[in-house]
């Protein structure tokens, strides 16, 4: 699933290209992938509207239109959204594309089709499940160290499934969880409250560094994932634990485990991350 890198890498580059660019259709293949709200047809409602900015909030991207409308995109485990030109060649299990009026086309593309694209009034963003109960952005000026070192002081679950929480930090996942916690030498399994104040500060440093390298490399491209022109990032040659399983730990050569918790699949170091 992209994670916050990832859907942050999509923003930048399509930014550029579909900033003040009216739509002026749309096609749509697959009809649960593209929702409007009660009052608003979805294709009827989306003609004409020009766009006014593209945001990402946790691992969604909220495309801000004219008339005070906005397109909220999740994209899920495989969903791509791409700048393409009419030529370029479809791609399979593309559901949604919506033209430009600079002849260009948005398109969006899932293979496993759990993605929704939603077109919904912005005074109603606040509705939607999921976005509405987002927690702090890790990248902004809200989630400093006092603020992580309060959100770890009482919780007894376990540290992995807490930053998995979007409640609690919106826009972690699995690859950049793994990657924090392998950084600042902290067991996924360990109890968020046991942590000390030198390993909440090492994760919190660790947190803010293994997604701003995210993004500097263009996101971790594994399977599906893309940036808006159809480009795969680099991160993944960066990678320290995630999907190294059995191969040597990087700083002391023992082998990468991976392990179950809280119903993920966690990749670590048993001797650089003692429990």
């Amino acid at each position: 699933m992209p994670e916050l890198p990832e859907v942050e890498t999509i923003r930048r580059s399509l930014e550029e290209k579909i900033k003040g660019k009216t739509l002026v259709g749309v096609e749509v293949f697959l009809e649960k992938m593209f929702k409007g709200t009660a009052s608003e047809d979805p294709e009827a409602g989306i003609n004409g509207r020009k766009i006014n900015s593209i945001e990402r909030r946790g691992k969604y991207l909220i495309i801000h239109l004219t008339g005070g409308m906005a397109m909220v995109i999740h994209l899920r485990m495989t969903g791509q959204l791409m700048y393409c030109t009419p030529e370029q060649e479809k791609a399979k299990h593309t559901h949604v594309i919506f033209q430009l009026n600079d002849k260009c086309e948005l398109r969006f593309a899932d293979q496993r089709q759990f993605g929704k694209v939603q077109l919904i009034p912005e005074k109603e963003l606040d509705t939607i499940s999921g976005l509405k109960t987002l927690g702090v952005e890790p990248l902004s000026t809200k989630f400093t160290r006092e603020w992580f070192k309060k959100g770890l002081r009482n919780r007894r679950t376990k540290v992995k499934p807490l930053l998995l929480d979007q409640t609690f930090v919106a826009g972690i996942g699995n690859i950049y969880a793994d990657e924090a916690l392998f950084r600042a030498k902290v067991n996924p399994e360990r109890v968020a409250a046991t942590l000390s104040h030198r390993e909440v500060s090492n994760l919190f440093i660790a947190i803010r560094d293994v997604l701003e390298e995210g993004i500097d490399n263009k996101g971790t491209s594994i399977k599906d994932y893309v940036d808006g022109e159809g480009h795969q990032g680099n991160n993944q040659n960066n990678l320290k634990v995630y999907g190294r399983n059995g191969e040597p730990c990087i700083k002391c050569g023992k082998p990468v485990e991976k392990k179950v918790i809280g119903g993920r699949s966690s990749h670590f170091c048993p001797k650089c991350q003692k429990l």
